[in-house]
Formats: structure tokens, sequence, C-alpha cells
């Protein structure tokens, strides 16, 4: 059982921040879901506080900054350090997320961003310095992401749809 339950307008309101946190209004949101923006306003309140929203994020294009190399560095951490390692691994200058896995070889992957070659060098001796070994590293192209669409009121959720809900306790 989810630790949080959301009803079809707190979907809809993080349907909608997906999609677009930095522009879309509190009014937007109520208009569109017919109620007030007081409603709407306060249910992100709420989200917030129960941590389902943990933040809102800017989709840069470091690219057109001058930072044209954007690579996944697959790394090895080992279980009982995972979780630490995965937060230093913030720290190191020009990485930008972290994934934890939960099994496996190459469980954390590394997102950064540089310069140059020499950038990613440092990068990976300072990952190395706190205890991560580097399996692989791969150049980025382009990444793209969307809404998770089962919170989209609009979405076929029912049985006889041929995609079912991944979530459901149904399965």
């Amino acid at each position: 059982m989810p630790k949080r339950e959301l009803d079809e307008l707190d979907g809809y309101i993080i349907y909608r921040l997906q999609g677009d946190a930095r522009t879309t209004s509190a009014a937007e949101i109520a208009e569109d879901f017919g109620v007030s923006p007081s409603t709407v306003r306060n249910r992100i309140k709420r989200l917030e506080e129960d941590e389902v929203i943990r933040g809102s994020h800017v989709d840069i294009d470091y690219e057109l900054v001058g930072y044209q190399l954007f690579t996944i560095i697959f790394c090895t951490a080992p279980i009982p350090q995972r979780e630490q390692l995965a937060r230093d691994a913030l720290e190191v200058p020009g990485v930008v997320s972290v994934r934890e896995l939960m099994t496996g070889e190459e469980n954390l992957h590394v997102v950064a961003v540089g310069r140059s070659g020499d950038d990613l060098s440092r990068i990976g001796r300072d990952l190395s310095g706190i205890g991560l070994e580097i399996v692989e590293e791969e150049l980025v192209h382009n990444e793209y992401t969307c809404p998770f669409h089962w919170f989209d009121p609009d979405c076929e959720k029912d049985a006889d749809s041929e995609t079912e809900d991944p979530l459901s306790d149904d399965s």
C-alpha cells in the first residue's frame, strides 16, 4: 500500500507540474479541473509537506552554454556505502544527478557535464577518490522526459485497455 494515497486532483496537479512546473499556475490547474485556485495551492503545499513533490527542476541545454560534454558515468559502489557514496558524488563539481540502483554492478549512474575531456577526467578522478569504481562512461546526445501518464485524468485506465497501470494491485 502506498504511503500517500493520491486522489484525482492530486494526480492531475502532479501531471501538470511535471509537464511545466515553471509556468503552470495554480489558477490554470484550478480552471482546468473545476476547483478554486486556493484548493490547488493547498494541495500543492500538502504534497510538498508529505514529500510527494520534492522540488522542481530546470531543464538546461548545457551545450548551449558551453558544456558540450554531457555524460553518464556507470559506477559500482559497495552496497553498504551505496547511498552515502551517491550523496558524496553530488558534491563533485560537474555532477548534476545520481541515480542509485538497488542491485548488481553499475549500481550508481552519475550524470555529469563538462567543457572538455579534462573536466570529465577530473570528475572521474574525484569519483574514484570518494570510493566509486568507474565501470563505463557514455556521452549523451539528447535526453527526453514527459509527465507520468497515469496522472493524466484523460488517460484510459479501464480494465479493457491494452495498457494496464503498472502500479495497480490488480495484476
